[in-house]
């Protein structure tokens, strides 16, 4: 089904690796069409609570876009390659569950662009992140000048873009680029670590969490706490806390359904 990247699902998890080692995993117009069918699958499939995407090999996550296809591109391409690829990094952003990006080496261009539209991100020591495109000529295209800013805040995210430098794992986590460094030996532990965290609460809960704080990035205070008390009171019509609210009272564990 995928020639280009590895699905594996762990249940509650799925497991995207990225596997285009020979060619540092860039991003290729073919693996963004792979991507959006690993993501049909996994939001078809109610077994999946959590989505954990890295790389293949120890040397990249992904590490821009792929050169030859760039090469080719022209006015009309550039449109419509970058808005393919922003509706899939939309889509990866927007999914009811959370996703964590376990960065495994260079996250660069299109690369650091699928990270930030994770919902968290796990790094391991040696990785490396970047907005490289102004060093080719170009600007990002998938997402970087608008999501980085809400990211990192604006200065940090302009100096980024605009040099085209790279930032280490360390420096990533003291900006708030990143949540956690790890060694890379322990990466895929930590990020299976902190989704077994995600799943254990109401999927409900955390769906309507995640769309509130994704919404606090598009709208005006006023706006985003009237859309926050709206997602409450749904969570307060659900089952799932009756039994959050019942277990804590009864000092046991919950047992969400999702319901």
């Amino acid at each position: 089904m995928f020639e280009l990247l590895i699905y594996e699902k762990e249940a509650p998890l799925a497991i995207i690796t990225i596997n285009r080692p020979k060619v540092m995993n860039a991003l290729s117009n073919a693996l963004v069409e792979e991507f959006d069918k690993a993501f049909d699958m996994i939001e078809n499939d109610s077994e999946i609570r959590a989505l954990i995407i890295t790389g293949a090999g120890d040397k990249a996550f992904m590490a821009g876009a792929d050169i030859k296809e760039l090469e080719q591109r022209d006015f009309i391409l550039g449109r419509e390659q970058t808005r393919r690829r922003q509706q899939v990094f939309n889509r990866l952003m927007e999914m009811n569950i959370p996703s964590i990006a376990a960065v495994n080496g260079f996250a660069l261009g299109g690369g650091l662009e699928l990270a930030i539209a994770c919902t968290l991100r796990v790094a391991a020591e040696g990785a490396r992140f970047g907005s490289p495109e102004v060093n080719l000529g170009i600007i990002p295209g998938d997402g970087a000048t608008q999501r980085l800013p809400r990211m990192i805040g604006f200065g940090r995210a302009m100096e980024m873009i605009l040099t085209g430098s790279m930032i280490d794992a360390q420096e990533a986590y003291r900006i708030g680029l990143v949540n956690k460094v790890v060694p890379a030996e322990e990466l895929m532990d930590a990020a299976k670590k902190l989704a077994g965290k995600i799943v254990q609460k109401s999927p409900l809960a955390i769906q309507y969490a995640k769309e509130a704080v994704n919404r606090s990035l598009e709208v005006g205070l006023y706006e985003g706490l009237a859309h926050e008390s709206y997602l409450h009171a749904l969570a307060c019509a659900t089952e799932d806390k009756k039994e959050g609210v019942a277990a804590f009272l009864e000092k046991r564990k919950p047992n969400f359904q999702g319901k």
